[in-house]
C-alpha cells in the first residue's frame, strides 16, 4: 500500500486512478483533490486558506444567530440560519462531496466521506425542519419541546471550517518543505565555463556534457561533479560532506557539484551532470524520504475505511427496521437514521490534532523549540536512538585556534603574532582561523615583506628580512629543519582531532599551533541528558575518523559512523531503523537533509540551513543542542494530548450510536432526536479544547538541571 503523500492517508496503487509521476518517482493519491494540491501546492493552499475563513467567519454567525441572539426580521430565525450555512456546506464543503466521490471511484472509503455524510445529514434533517415550519409542507419531522435548537446548521458549518483549518494547517507546513527544496535546487550555477577548442565558454549548466573541461574560478560554485585536470586550490564541499574544513584540491581529486571553490583557479572535468550529480541525487532522496515517511496514524484514518460504511449500513437498518417491524412512522424512522449519521460524525475530529499541536508548538516556542506537525510526533515516546551530526550541530562548524604552544623561552602572543603575519595575505580558512585569534588577543597584525603559499604544505613570508615558516610536517622538513624533538606532541595533538601547523623562524622551532573544530556550548550536558534517558547517542559525520573519534571522546559517545556521504547517511538511518530502533536524527546541514527526512523523527539546528530546518520535523531555534532534550519531552506530552483528544472526538458520538438507533425505545419509550448530536459533538469539541489548553501548564522537569 502506497501513502498519499498530501493527506497521509493509505492507497492501494492497484485502484486507485489517482497518480502522477515526478521526477522518476510514482506517487499515488487518494483524491483528484490530493492530485491537484500536489500539482499546484500555492494556488491549493491560496484557495484553501480562503475557504477556512470563511466557514469558520460564516459558522460563528451562524451560532450566534442560533444560540445567542436569534432574529425573526422578515423570515423566522431558522430560515436565516438555512441562508446562511447553505452556501458554507456546499461552497466550502464541496471538496468533501468531491473526495467522497473519488473514494467510491477507488472503491475505498476516505474521510471525506465521513465529513460529507455527517454535515449533509446535520444540514439535510436542518433544513426540512426550517421548512417544514411552514403551515403548508407537511410535518416529516416531530417538533420537540426540549427548548434546546431543534436545527444545528451551527454543527454542520463548523465542521466544516474547522476540518479545513486543520488542512490548512498541514499544507502549510509541507509547502514550506517543498519551497526548500527549490532552494536546495537553486545551489546549483545556472552558468558553467567549458573550454571548447582552447576557447573559454559560458553556457547553461544544464548543457555540460560528461567529459567536458570546466573552469570554475575562486568564489564560485562548482557546476558539476568532476575530477580536477589542472590546478590547485581549497574547495569548501561541507554542503554536500559535512566535512569541518575545506579540502585541498589537485589534479586527480574529485570535486563536487555545488561546492565552493575558495582559492585557486580549477580545471574540471565533468563525470556527472545534471540530475546524477550529488546534489540532485540528495534532492530527489529529500523527496523520496518525505513521501515514504510514515505519518501519524490518526484514528479518523482507521475509522473512515471502515466506521464509514458500517455506520452508514447501521443507519439503514435502523430505519427499514423501525418503519418496518418496529411500526413507527416515516418520519420518525427517518429521524432515528439521521441521527444516527450525524451522531456517528464527530466535529471534534477536526481540532483534536490541530488544537494539541497549536499550543504544543506555542509551548515549545517558549523552550526554543519548533514543532511543525502530528506526523512528527508519532514515535516520539518510543524513541531509543538519537544520531547527530558532527559538523554545525556537536561543533561549531568553523576552525578555531585551541592550542598555541611555544618552544624554549618563546611566549604565546610572539608564537600568534608571527603566526597572524605569516598568513596576513592568505585566504586559507587555517589561517583566517590564526588571524582572528590573533585579532582576539589584540595582537597588532603587519604585513609580510612578501608571501608564498605552497600548495598542500603552507606558507613563507619574510618579515624585516627574516624568514618565517608556517606549515606542516613536509613544509619544515623540505627545509632542512628537524622535528624530532617534538614528534610526540604533534602526535598528541593529532590523536584529539586536530590539525597541527608548525612555526619555524629564520630556521630554527620556535612553536606549535593547533587548530580544530571545537564543541558548542553545552553539548556535553546535552549528550548527558540524552543518555541518561536511557537513549543511545550516535554520532554521523562526513568528517575523517580521527577527528570523529576525537570528539566522541570528548562527548561520551561510543557509536561513531564516520567519512559518511549523505547517500550513506540515509542507509545507515534506515539500517538502524531495521533493527527496529526508533531514530531521531538531529542535524543542521544541507547533506543531513536526506538523514533528517529518512528518520523517524528529524530535529534540525535553527541555525542551520533551510532544507535541513524544513525537512527536520521539529527545529531548534537558539542554536542550543540542549533543546533536542525539551524536544523529546514535549513531543511525548504533545503527542499524548493529541491520542487523548482524538478518544474523547469519538467517545460522546459512539456511546450515543446504539442509543440513536433506538436502543432504550423498547425498555424506556425514548428516542434520541438528532438535536442531542449537536450537544455530543460541542461537548467533545470543548474537551478537547480544555485539554489541549493543559499543555499550557507543561513543564519539562529535566529543564531544572541546566
Amino acid at each position: 500500500m502506497a501513502k498519499d503523500p498530501v493527506c497521509g492517508m493509505y492507497v492501494d496503487e492497484n485502484k486507485t486512478p489517482f497518480k502522477v509521476e515526478k521526477g522518476g518517482i510514482i506517487y499515488y493519491f487518494c483524491s483528484q483533490s490530493c492530485l491537484d494540491t500536489f500539482l499546484k501546492p500555492e494556488k491549493e493552499l491560496s484557495h484553501l486558506k480562503k475557504m477556512t475563513l470563511f466557514a469558520l467567519t460564516i459558522g460563528a454567525i451562524v451560532a450566534f444567530l442560533e444560540y445567542v441572539y436569534p432574529i425573526n426580521y422578515i423570515f423566522p430565525n431558522y430560515f436565516w440560519l438555512f441562508i446562511l450555512a447553505t452556501p458554507v456546506q456546499f461552497i466550502a464543503g464541496w471538496r468533501f462531496y468531491i473526495g467522497t466521490r473519488d473514494a467510491i471511484i477507488a472503491r475505498q472509503a476516505n474521510m471525506d466521506s465521513l465529513i460529507a455524510i455527517g454535515t449533509t445529514a446535520a444540514w439535510l434533517y436542518s433544513t426540512i425542519y426550517t421548512f417544514q415550519t411552514l403551515e403548508w409542507i407537511p410535518q416529516i419531522f416531530p417538533k420537540t419541546s426540549t427548548g434546546i435548537s431543534e436545527v444545528y446548521f451551527t454543527e454542520s458549518g463548523l465542521i466544516i471550517g474547522f476540518i479545513l483549518l486543520g488542512k490548512t494547517m498541514e499544507h502549510t507546513v509541507k509547502g514550506k518543505a517543498s519551497e526548500s527544496i527549490r532552494k536546495l535546487l537553486e545551489l546549483q550555477p545556472k552558468m558553467a565555463r567549458v573550454i571548447e577548442n582552447n576557447v573559454e565558454k559560458e553556457v547553461p549548466a544544464e548543457e555540460v556534457k560528461v567529459d567536458d573541461i570546466v573552469v570554475v574560478r575562486p568564489g564560485e560554485r562548482v557546476p558539476v561533479d568532476g575530477i580536477v585536470v589542472e590546478g590547485y586550490s581549497s574547495v569548501d564541499q561541507s554542503i554536500v560532506t559535512g566535512e569541518s574544513f575545506p579540502v585541498d584540491k589537485k589534479v586527480g581529486d574529485e570535486v563536487i557539484c555545488a561546492s565552493i571553490n575558495k582559492t585557486g583557479v580549477l580545471k574540471i572535468r565533468a563525470t556527472k551532470v545534471g540530475s546524477d550529480t550529488s546534489l540532485a541525487q540528495i534532492v530527489k532522496m529529500v523527496e523520496e524520504a518525505i513521501v515514504s515517511k510514515a505519518p501519524l496514524q490518526r484514528l479518523a484514518d482507521v475509522v473512515s475505511s471502515y466506521f464509514v460504511p458500517l455506520v452508514i449500513a447501521l443507519a439503514v437498518a435502523s430505519f427499514l427496521f423501525w418503519y418496518t417491524i418496529g411500526g413507527l412512522p416515516f418520519g420518525l424512522s427517518l429521524t432515528i437514521m439521521i441521527s444516527v449519521l450525524v451522531i456517528a460524525c464527530p466535529c471534534a475530529l477536526g481540532i483534536a490534532t490541530p488544537s494539541a499541536i497549536m499550543i504544543g508548538a506555542s509551548k515549545g516556542a517558549q523552550y526554543g523549540v519548533l514543532i511543525k506537525g502530528g506526523e512528527y510526533l508519532e514515535k516520539a515516546h518510543k524513541v531509543n536512538v538519537i544520531v547527530f551530526d558532527k559538523t554545525g550541530t556537536l561543533t561549531k562548524g568553523k576552525p578555531s585556534v585551541t592550542d598555541v604552544i611555544a618552544l624554549d623561552s618563546e611566549n604565546e602572543s610572539i608564537i600568534l603574532e608571527y603566526a597572524a603575519l605569516a598568513e596576513r595575505v592568505s585566504e586559507h580558512p587555517l589561517g583566517q582561523a590564526i588571524i582572528e585569534a590573533a585579532k582576539e588577543r589584540g595582537i597588532n597584525l603587519q604585513y609580510p615583506e612578501s608571501f608564498e603559499a605552497v600548495p598542500g604544505k603552507g606558507v613563507i613570508a619574510l618579515y624585516n628580512g627574516n624568514e618565517i615558516l608556517l606549515g606542516n610536517r613536509k613544509l619544515i622538513l623540505d627545509h632542512n629543519i628537524s622535528i624530532d624533538c617534538i614528534e610526540e606532541l604533534l602526535k598528541r595533538l593529532e590523536d584529539e582531532g586536530k590539525t597541527v601547523v608548525i612555526l619555524a623562524f629564520n630556521k630554527k622551532l620556535l612553536g606549535i599551533l593547533a587548530i580544530a573544530d571545537t564543541l558548542k556550548d553545552h553539548a556535553y550536558e546535552a549528550i548527558s541528558a540524552i543518555k541518561k534517558m536511557g537513549i543511545e547517542v550516535v554520532m554521523l559525520t562526513g568528517d575523517n575518523r580521527r577527528t570523529a573519534e576525537a570528539i566522541a571522546k570528548r562527548l561520551g559517545i561510543e557509536q561513531i559512523y564516520a567519512e559518511v556521504l549523505p547517500a550513506d547517511k540515509v542507509k545507515v538511518i534506515e539500517d538502524l531503523k531495521n533493527q527496529g530502533h526508533v531514530v531521531v536524527m538531529v542535524g543542521d546541514g544541507i547533506n543531513d537533509a536526506p538523514a533528517l527526512a529518512a528518520a523517524d523523527i528529524g530535529i534540525a539546528i535553527g541555525s542551520g540551513t533551510d532544507i535541513a530546518k524544513e525537512t527536520g520535523g521539529i527545529v531548534l531555534v537558539k542554536d542550543d543542542i540542549r533543546d533536542v532534550v525539551v524536544g523529546i519531552e514535549l513531543s511525548k506530552a504533545t503527542v499524548r494530548k493529541i491520542k487523548q483528544n482524538l478518544f474523547w472526538a469519538f467517545f460522546y458520538n459512539i456511546m450515543l450510536i446504539p442509543i440513536a438507533a433506538g436502543l432504550l425505545y423498547p425498555f424506556f419509550n425514548i428516542l434520541l432526536n438528532p438535536v442531542f448530536a449537536a450537544i455530543a459533538m460541542a461537548s467533545s469539541s470543548i474537551t478537547v479544547v480544555s485539554n489541549s489548553l493543559l499543555l499550557n501548564s507543561y513543564k519539562p522537569s529535566f529543564l531544572e538541571k541546566f
